[in-house]
């Protein structure tokens, strides 16, 4: 994790949120964000299961006028509190392809849980001009019913309900956090090895 710290295109040095790449797909981390917290802490913590969902963005302009892609994806964490370890399930939209890939960790701790799901979160950089500039949104709230009731489907999970999600404004109570980070390049951009993994 110490590579992303690395000050990307200068002006964005402070920035709160930073971008790698593995040559394929451009990963995020923002080191001072942390979502297992208040109301979604205290759900598990009583033994529910809260869900959240994530969503990464590429523009091609600073006004956000041109979009690249997107990428939804849905994060299911759940707390064994005999054991006091969280599992973590994390449905990745193949956006393309019309399908869901699936990991899942177990037995980690608070910190552990969040540090495996960003590490997980990335989107696709194929397409993309090494010298072209563009701009990265991140997304993550907690679901709420009605996120739920679109997401959810007969098949598991609904490809444009999870994407239609993010339309829903969230309430005044959940968690919701939206950080960006841009102008960048591909050339730019730390290296990092592929962070993916599959667990449990």
């Amino acid at each position: 994790m110490a590579g992303f710290t690395i000050p990307l295109f200068r002006a964005r040095a402070a920035a709160a949120l930073t971008v790698s790449s593995d040559g394929d797909s451009l990963y995020v981390a923002a080191p001072q964000l942390h979502f297992l917290t208040g109301r979604p802490l205290v759900r598990l913590m009583d033994g529910n299961t809260v869900v959240f969902l994530s969503q990464i963005t590429l523009f091609g302009d600073a006004n956000h006028m041109t979009m690249i892609r997107k990428q939804p994806e849905q994060i299911t964490v759940s707390y064994a509190i005999w054991d006091e370890k969280f599992k973590v399930v994390l449905d990745t939209v193949e956006i393309a392809a019309h399908t869901i890939d699936r990991r899942s960790a177990k037995d980690l701790s608070l910190s552990q849980t969040e540090t495996w799901c960003m590490q997980n979160l990335a989107i696709s950089a194929l397409g993309l001009e090494p010298a072209r500039p563009f701009w990265l949104r991140f997304e993550l709230r907690s679901a709420n019913e009605r996120d739920l009731s679109s997401v959810r489907s007969e098949g598991g999970i609904s490809i444009r309900g999870l994407i239609e999600a993010f339309s829903h404004r969230a309430g005044n109570d959940e968690f919701h956090r939206s950080l960006e980070a841009g102008p960048l390049r591909l050339i730019d951009l730390p290296r990092t090895v592929i962070r993916r993994t599959h667990n449990g």
